[in-house]
């Protein structure tokens, strides 16, 4: 599908869907409650979908209400089968679903071999040494020289120790979800580990399950107690930070106000430090209740921006620093590159493809300022995040700009361009014509 926008500045309100991040916790969290779970404001995308398929084909029944005030997701996981037989699973291109639900499977489903598959991209996703974690900690997995998809996996997790580095925190969160459930006591190191926030996001499930743990302030060592049990439970999932992520940019690269409900100011998302960088750049950012303002300057202001913590920003914030009064630098991000395109690459060709000047680094980018983009052709890369970012390009483009593949955008943020129609008001000041449209196949 092609989308073609127009130039625009940003002005308006919109309720934010719920986060990717915490709803694929949730879900496989209840897979494995052996109960009833019921998730207000659940995301429907088709991450999520492949996570609930996931917990469909283990058994689980579910129901998804999109007919009520917020989306609702009940799982009763009171039948899941414990007859021994090969599972197979195609994770699509759900990297989230992939990691955690591995290492949660191996733990969790020790009567059954689970063959993991995916599609092109996440057939590239590296997965080895998680795998190598849960063969230290007692899975079987074949072909034992597994470094990605399509590999079986087969438990139980026995428990034990394993180190661990982490260039992506799906790593760790996989093992924490997982090492409770395991036979007995686990101890993981960790010596390198990027994006602590969603470990921390991970670590409030834990604690919403009250389960047996500790951990130092570094995360670099985990103690976890084996044998324990996931509970039934009622959770109402926060607004995505990650998705919000590319309002706030667009808000602030066109000099506009956003107003965006449905945030928890005190969620562990990492994404919310993009309100932060934003305001270091010359923002104004207020909160009322569940919402939060953004208005951008008349001219945003250039800086350097560790991100480390928030790799999921990398393409929004890329093309916002375009607009910025010098060079920005945005780095120690090289995990980007391992995301479903090498991010930082594909970041940079597509702001230069447009007409920008961004510099490739080993592990961020740097860009200088431009007055506006090239009206044009450009391709969403068959990546959500990326086409999204060419979405805000278009807001500062000579003309229209065309986006291919712009479906991409449905993995995370299906309702992304309506919502992007509704807030965006032409520089003629007529909202009616802020984003013309067209679909092809």
């Amino acid at each position: 599908m092609d989308i073609t926008l127009r130039p625009a500045r940003i002005c308006g309100t919109i309720d934010i869907p719920g986060s990717k991040s915490h709803t694929i916790r949730a879900l496989l969290i209840a897979l494995f409650a052996n109960g009833i779970s019921t998730l207000h404001n659940a995301l429907d995308s088709q991450d999520t979908q492949a996570c609930i398929e996931l917990c469909r084909r283990l058994g689980a029944r579910i129901t998804f209400k999109t007919d009520i005030p917020v989306p609702t997701l009940v799982i009763d996981s009171t039948a899941i089968a414990s007859e021994k037989e090969e599972i197979t699973i195609d994770c699509a291109n759900s990297g989230t679903t992939l990691y955690l639900a591995s290492a949660m499977c191996a733990a969790g489903c020790t009567s059954k071999s689970i063959r993991f598959s995916g599609d092109e991209q996440l057939l590239k996703r590296p997965i080895e040494p998680l795998l190598e974690s849960l063969r230290d900690l007692g899975a079987t997995i074949e072909p034992k020289d597994s470094t990605t998809i399509p590999f079986t996996i087969h438990g139980p997790l026995d428990g034990g120790r394993t180190s661990i580095e982490c260039r992506t925190s799906q790593y760790l969160s996989a093992l924490l979800l997982a090492c409770p459930m395991a036979q007995s006591d686990s101890t993981i190191e960790v010596p390198l580990l990027n994006e602590k926030p969603y470990v921390r996001m991970t670590q409030y499930w834990l604690g919403k399950q009250k389960m047996d743990y500790s951990y130092n302030d570094e995360l670099s060592l985990f103690h976890i107690k084996g044998n324990q049990h996931y509970k039934p439970f009622t959770e109402c999932i926060g607004g995505d930070y990650s998705s919000a992520t590319f309002f706030f940019c667009a808000a602030a690269m066109t000099g506009g106000t956003i107003t965006v409900n449905g945030l928890d100011r005190s969620d562990p998302q990492g994404d919310k430090a993009v309100l932060s960088v934003l305001e270091q750049m010359g923002c104004t950012v207020e909160w009322s209740g569940s919402g939060v303002t953004l208005n951008g300057p008349q001219r945003l202001k250039a800086g350097e921006f560790d991100i480390n913590d928030i790799p999921d920003a990398l393409p929004a914030l890329a093309v916002a620093s375009c607009f910025a009064d010098g060079e920005t630098k945005l780095y120690n991000v090289k995990q980007a590159r391992l995301k479903e395109t090498d991010r930082i690459a594909t970041m940079a060709h597509c702001i230069n493809e447009l007409g920008g000047s961004a510099v490739e680094l080993d592990d961020g980018l740097e860009i200088h300022p431009v007055e506006g983009f090239t009206a044009k052709e450009i391709d969403g890369c068959n990546d959500h995040r990326i086409a999204m970012s060419m979405a805000l390009a278009s807001l500062r483009s000579a003309g229209s700009l065309t986006i291919r593949g712009a479906q991409a955008a449905a993995v995370t943020f299906p309702t992304f361009f309506e919502l992007l129609a509704k807030v965006s008001v032409s520089n003629e000041e007529d909202p009616k014509t802020s984003l013309n449209s067209k679909t092809s196949v």
